[in-house]
C-alpha cells in the first residue's frame, strides 16, 4: 500500500506542476473561428488520438510492471534468461506500422485539402488584401479600396479573404490563430493565404517566426465584421483618415523600425505598392546575378584570350 499511495503522489504532483506550467497558455487554435481553422482542430485531434493509441497503454503498462514485479512482490514470475517473444514483438511493430499509415494518408490529403493557396469555394465575391510585414509591425493594404492599415484588418463574415503577402525586410510569419492558416512573409516573393471568418468577432494575430527585437510586440487585430455593411463603415472610417501612403517617400518613413506600433490608417495607397515592394528585391536578385554573369564572362574571355596568345606563340 505503501508504493501504491507513493505512486499516487508522484503522479499528482506531476499533475499540478503541469497545471501550472500550462496555466498560462491560450488554446486559441482549440477554439476556431473559421472554416480552415475548424478543420486543422480536427486533424489536431485526430492525430493525437491514433498517437495515444501507443502513448496511454505505454504509460499504464509502466506503473503494472513497476507495481507487479516489485521486490516484494514473491508472487511475480521470475524468468532471468527470457528474451524473445513473438506475440509482442507482433503488437510492438504491428500497431505503430498502422498508426503510421493511417497518420500518413490524413497527412497526405488534408496537405491537400488544407492548402493555403487553395481558393475556398464560396458564392461571395472575396475580399483582397496585401500584406507586407515591416520591423516591426504589419502594413495591410487594400487594393480595391484604396486604403491600408497598420496593425488592423477588417473583413466581413462569410466572406472568403485572399491574402497576398511579402516582406519588406527579414522573414517572418503571418498566423491568425482562430481562423486557422499560417504562412511565411518572404522578401522578394510572394506567398498567398486563404481564409473565412464563421463567426463575427476580434481575433488576435501575430508573426510566429522570431524577426528581431521588436518581434514580441508584432500583433495585430482582425475584425471580422457581422455583415458586410459593417465592413463598409469600417473602410469608410479609414478613408476618413487625415493621413496616406501617398508615394515611396511615405512608405520608407513608415518602413522605419519601430516597436510595439499603434495602429495606424491611410485613407489612400500609392497603387502597386505591393509589386514594387517585391520587385525592389527582386532587382537586386538580378543585379547580382548580372553581376556574376558579367564576372564569368570577363574570367572566359580573359581565358580565351590567354588561350589565343599561347596559340599564336
Amino acid at each position: 500500500m505503501g508504493l501504491k499511495s507513493n505512486i499516487k503522489n508522484i503522479g499528482m504532483f506531476f499533475l499540478l506542476v503541469a497545471t501550472i506550467m500550462l496555466g498560462g497558455c491560450d488554446t486559441v487554435l482549440m477554439d476556431p473561428k473559421g472554416a480552415i481553422g475548424v478543420e486543422q482542430k480536427k486533424l489536431i485531434l485526430m492525430a493525437t488520438g491514433l498517437m495515444l493509441i501507443v502513448v496511454i497503454p505505454v504509460i499504464l503498462m509502466t506503473f503494472f510492471f513497476v507495481w507487479k514485479f516489485r521486490a516484494t512482490n514473491k508472487n511475480a514470475t521470475y524468468k532471468p534468461n527470457w528474451c524473445h517473444s513473438n506475440k509482442i514483438e507482433f503488437v510492438v511493430w504491428t500497431v505503430p506500422i498502422i498508426i503510421i499509415v493511417i497518420l500518413a494518408v490524413i497527412t497526405w490529403r488534408t496537405s491537400h485539402e488544407l492548402d493555403p493557396y487553395k481558393p475556398l469555394v464560396s458564392d461571395k465575391q472575396p475580399v483582397t488584401i496585401e500584406v507586407i510585414s515591416l520591423d516591426w509591425k504589419w502594413l495591410f493594404i487594400y487594393p480595391e479600396q484604396g486604403i491600408a492599415t497598420v496593425n488592423e484588418l477588417a473583413f466581413p463574415t462569410h466572406v472568403p479573404v485572399n491574402f497576398k503577402i511579402t516582406s519588406n525586410s527579414v522573414m517572418n510569419a503571418f498566423f491568425i490563430p482562430q481562423l486557422g492558416g499560417q504562412i511565411y512573409a518572404m522578401a522578394g516573393m510572394q506567398t498567398k493565404l486563404h481564409l473565412i471568418a464563421n463567426q463575427a468577432g476580434q481575433y488576435k494575430g501575430i508573426s510566429s517566426s522570431y524577426s528581431g527585437a521588436g518581434f514580441s510586440g508584432m500583433k495585430f487585430t482582425a475584425i471580422a465584421t457581422p455583415t458586410e455593411a459593417d465592413f463598409d463603415q469600417w473602410v469608410a472610417q479609414v478613408k476618413a483618415s487625415p493621413d496616406a501612403l501617398k508615394d515611396t517617400a511615405d512608405f520608407d518613413a513608415l518602413a522605419l523600425p519601430s516597436e510595439n506600433n499603434p495602429v495606424q490608417y491611410f485613407s489612400s495607397v500609392k497603387s502597386e505598392l505591393f509589386n514594387e515592394t517585391i520587385n525592389k528585391f527582386m532587382g537586386d536578385m538580378h543585379m547580382h546575378n548580372g553581376s556574376h554573369m558579367n564576372e564569368n564572362m570577363h574570367k572566359d574571355t580573359h581565358k580565351s584570350e590567354h588561350a589565343h596568345l599561347e596559340a599564336e606563340e
